[in-house]
């Protein structure tokens, strides 16, 4: 079965950090862009990170950019999300999405949600005091 699990996800104090991960079952993630997205509530669900699928560039929303970095394990077949200096802003369900062959291109192209194909059921994170 093909799918993506993210954990990690939980509650964080503003300025702390949580590290998320997006495992993938049933397939390689070898070949895959990695993009993280995240929905707040009442909000539409927006791009935060993504690490090249056949480079090792990333690019991260200029939100979190400075606080949050993403990389790759390939051994673990895993990507992982660090969250630093987290805000109460940063209070969201976070997604990870698979997209064959998606390298980063620095524009609009590849943050669009039809450029990925697998998706995971989420993990909430929340950020209070």
């Amino acid at each position: 079965q093909v799918q993506l699990v993210e954990s990690g996800g939980g509650l964080a104090q503003p300025g702390g950090s949580l590290t998320l991960s997006c495992a993938a079952s049933g397939f390689s993630l070898d070949g895959f862009g990695i993009g993280w997205f995240r929905q707040a509530p009442g909000k539409e669900r927006e791009w935060v990170s993504i690490i090249s699928a056949n480079t090792p560039a990333s690019r991260h929303t200029y939100s979190v950019r400075g606080r949050f970095s993403i990389s790759r394990d390939k051994v673990a077949n895993r990507v992982d999300l660090v969250m630093n200096d987290l805000k109460p802003e940063d209070t969201a369900v976070y997604y990870c999405a698979a997209g064959r062959d998606l390298d980063v291109y620095y524009s609009d192209y590849d943050i669009e949600e039809g450029r990925y194909e697998y998706w995971g059921q989420g993990t909430q994170v929340t950020v209070s005091s």
